[in-house]
């Protein structure tokens, strides 16, 4: 990565790269299968047409990537190289489920690559697989870099332990702008956005910070589950037909290459809404020239739901993060939003009270910070209830169960029902020590 330079921090090309940074490979043409050609011919063919595919992805021509890069590796099935190209591909093809899968075949060729596995969290991200995004992110965390890694951690849902990772090292002598710029983005998007001016403004005039929090402010409002990626990548989602079965690493039927293979076409999703505009936070140096924003199609956003046993021992309370101490400042301005809640969730409200014991449970998530993710996509839906929370441990693990409560048997039953005909999750319980959630706690 070269060294960050304030010239570069530019809407349209600061966070574009986060996951199109792999080493570029190779390709085949020819009309012989690859049984009629020798190792040498095969190689040779498969080192042309990843040249190939380099050079598209450097011209953003999605198309002609992804179908010299699936030449690439039909001719060279174990080189980790060929399949991490095509899922740098696939990523820029907005194919987030053929990109996660070759990805993960190029990891399992050749373990410990931070940059495929950066590569690989993002497109479990833009698929909604938030856990196996994290599970990916702390499994590579030595070979990905801490601002990288903490604003993927971000965007998979636990803003908290982002700012946790980068706060220390953004505080040290030599700190650059991109850590700073990934550390208040992953403030905003933990709805803290005085801290997020506060370390935005280090490196902006006032006038761009303003101009930045409002666009991060916007981008923290996802309505679906590829929206943010989609958007950080500059590319549109499109629905995925999946990797070529003849692509599987271990494939069972000898692989055939033809030259004259087309993509195959596939019809966009429906359009939600126009792409919020990239954040600015910089990650991972992409030198592919950026081309006029597309307009980005978005998929439905997947809810991390998993329901628990209603028998679960209690453990105690959450540590909070660690604070950002404001800076006083004669140009600094009154943030978007001064309260606990994100842009576009719920104003907290004393809980309902109610003659019952029962609460409607909408989660159960790894920490509370990410329980907090949930509350902002789901209060809309809740208008004039407060969250509520408690961390369980099950199974040796600690969840943190997010729920609204003080309801009647039938008053939950309902409440459950018209939430769940809106296309969400939940089950209703008796209540088990549910409490105010741990981010609305002075």
């Amino acid at each position: 990565m070269g060294v960050f330079e304030m010239k570069s921090i530019r809407l349209n090309a600061s966070l574009s790269a986060l996951a199109l940074c792999l080493a570029f490979g190779g390709v085949i043409h020819g009309v012989a299968t690859a049984g009629e050609r020798t190792p040498a011919q095969l190689a040779a063919a498969a080192r042309d047409d990843a040249a190939k595919a380099s050079k598209a992805i450097a011209k953003r021509n999605a198309d002609d990537a992804v179908r010299y890069a699936e030449l690439a590796v039909g001719e060279q099935p174990q080189s980790a190289e060929y399949r991490a190209l095509l899922g740098q591909a696939y990523l820029m093809a907005g194919r987030f489920e053929s990109a996660g899968t070759a990805l993960k075949d190029s990891l399992s060729i050749s373990p410990g690559d931070g940059k495929v596995a950066l590569n690989l969290a993002l497109a479990q991200i833009a698929e909604g697989d938030w856990q196996g995004a994290r599970s990916t992110l702390d499994s590579n965390a030595r070979s990905i870099p801490v601002s990288d890694r903490g604003l993927a951690m971000a965007l998979a849902g636990d803003p908290a332990a982002a700012v946790n990772l980068m706060l220390p090292i953004a505080r040290q002598p030599g700190a650059d702008a991109k850590l700073r710029q990934n550390l208040a983005l992953s403030l905003a998007l933990g709805g803290r956005w005085q801290d997020a001016k506060v370390v935005a403004g280090m490196d902006l005039s006032p006038t761009e910070t303003d101009k930045r929090i409002e666009e991060w402010a916007a981008f923290a409002r996802p309505t679906g589950r590829a929206d943010q990626v989609a958007s950080l990548l500059g590319v549109t989602p499109v629905s995925d037909p999946g990797q070529p079965v003849a692509l599987a690493l271990n494939a069972a039927t000898p692989i055939v290459a033809v030259a004259a293979v087309a993509p195959v076409p596939v019809a966009p999703a429906p359009v939600v809404e126009s792409a919020p505009t990239p954040p600015a936070a910089v990650v991972a140096a992409f030198v592919a020239p950026q081309p006029a924003k597309p307009a980005v199609v978005f998929g439905p956003r997947a809810e991390v739901v998993q329901p628990l046993p209603v028998k679960a021992v209690v453990t105690p309370p959450l540590q909070p993060g660690v604070a950002v101490s404001p800076v006083k400042s004669k140009n600094f301005v009154k943030p978007l939003v001064a309260t606990t809640t994100t842009p576009g969730a719920a104003k907290v409200v004393k809980p309902v009270v109610g003659k019952g014991n029962y609460v409607v449970q909408l989660g159960a998530y790894d920490s509370a910070g990410v329980a907090r993710d949930g509350w902002a996509r789901a209060s809309r839906n809740f208008s004039g209830y407060a969250p509520q929370g408690m961390p369980i441990t099950v199974g040796g693990k600690t969840f943190y169960r997010l729920s609204v409560g003080g309801f009647d048997e039938a008053g939950a039953k309902r409440l459950c029902s018209s939430y769940r005909a809106k296309g969400g999750k939940c089950f209703i319980r008796t209540a088990a020590g549910d409490t105010a959630a741990a981010w609305t706690k002075k």
